[in-house]
């Protein structure tokens, strides 16, 4: 088994570049040039990398071998808001972009961007968001009815809020609060899956280190339409043997997935991971001495599971880093982050 050394730092700093983008589903630019840049200083010379037209970032290695070819995929595309109409007092009204409750982006910060690129700063708010001039702030729901953008600019009307170019189909960024601590953990929105994509990073800077490349040859797949659950529905080879698929580990109660490990899941809300794959992972973990925890993930589903659903025939698994408080302000650790990279690399090595 050959040594591998990881820039656990360069991994970071990368993650915390691409956490700072935003790239809610749908808005998907600033994210790529940040992931494409950063694999293309890589410097490996035969990675071939292209853009498809949905806007997903693809890229191919070529393998020692070609007969079993496999595939990585991850996500860019993270949760987010879009202006569903502007309200009679200017404020805003919301429809959102993924999976997630409305009181985790309760107060939240957020920045609106025009049709013709113009940004906005404002905060999500409730509708009744005073305990001193509303007597049921406390209790009353939160959801679209009752959760509003109040923008940082003085509008008090429809007419003034459209005359600052903001409109209907908006994209609303919310932000992701990034901090390192000094004791390693991350703590940032949009951990899902962006962590992930800082997985494969490191491992490819891990094999390009080594002077290494795959077993057989590797399709990457960078996506940008997970969190609406076809992300990884185009882009992978008809050809394909296997596909690891690598997303956030979900951390809390009543799960084994911790925020130190890699995470390889089962199960989630779509089935059962192909059973042959997910050993074979569980056995290179072993091998390399990789910590892992397997779990089950009962509310959640991958681009794996994409693939599948558009036809694909390879066996698919999926791992990542674990990632507490998913869809809200989450976190996970640096070692997560180093051992899910480094059972991305033995696997593409296998």
């Amino acid at each position: 088994m050959p040594d591998l050394t990881f820039d656990l730092d360069s991994m970071v700093q990368f993650l915390v570049d691409l956490l700072r983008t935003p790239s809610p589903t749908g808005y998907h630019r600033e994210a790529m040039d940040v992931v494409e840049q950063a694999f293309r200083g890589l410097e490996i010379d035969d990675l071939a990398i292209a853009r498809n037209p949905k806007g997903a970032l693809i890229l191919t290695w070529p393998g020692e071998q070609v007969d079993r070819p496999r595939g990585l995929t991850a996500h860019t595309d993270t949760l987010g808001l879009m202006v569903k109409e502007v309200k009679p007092n200017g404020r805003l009204k919301l429809t959102m972009l993924g999976g997630y409750m409305w009181n985790a982006v309760e107060f939240e910060a957020v920045t609106v961007q025009t049709f013709d690129g113009q940004r906005y700063r404002g905060t999500v708010v409730p509708v009744k968001a005073s305990v001193h001039v509303h007597s049921d702030a406390r209790d009353a729901p939160r959801n679209a009815d009752t959760m509003e953008v109040r923008l940082d600019a003085r509008v008090s009307s429809a007419d003034e809020t459209r005359a600052l170019g903001i409109d209907v189909g908006d994209f609303v960024f919310l932000d992701p609060r990034v901090e390192v601590t000094d004791t390693g953990f991350i703590r940032s929105r949009h951990l899902d899956d962006k962590a992930g994509v800082a997985a494969i990073f490191g491992a490819f800077g891990a094999l390009k280190a080594a002077g290494l490349r795959p077993a057989q040859r590797l399709t990457t797949v960078i996506a940008n339409y997970e969190e609406v659950g076809h992300g990884g529905a185009a882009g992978l080879p008809l050809e394909l043997h296997e596909l690891v698929a690598v997303d956030m580990a979900a951390v809390g109660e009543g799960q084994n997935s911790d925020e130190y490990s890699v995470g390889i899941c089962a199960k989630d809300a779509g089935g059962p991971y192909h059973t042959d794959l997910t050993r074979k992972l569980r056995t290179l973990a072993d091998k390399a001495g990789i910590p892992y925890k397997v779990d089950i993930y009962p509310h959640y589903g991958s681009d794996g599971e994409a693939y599948w659903h558009a036809g694909g025939a390879a066996q698919v698994a999926l791992i990542g880093p674990g990632v507490d408080a998913s869809h809200a302000y989450e976190r996970t650790h640096r070692e997560s982050l180093l051992h899910s990279a480094h059972l991305i690399a033995r696997f593409v090595l296998s």
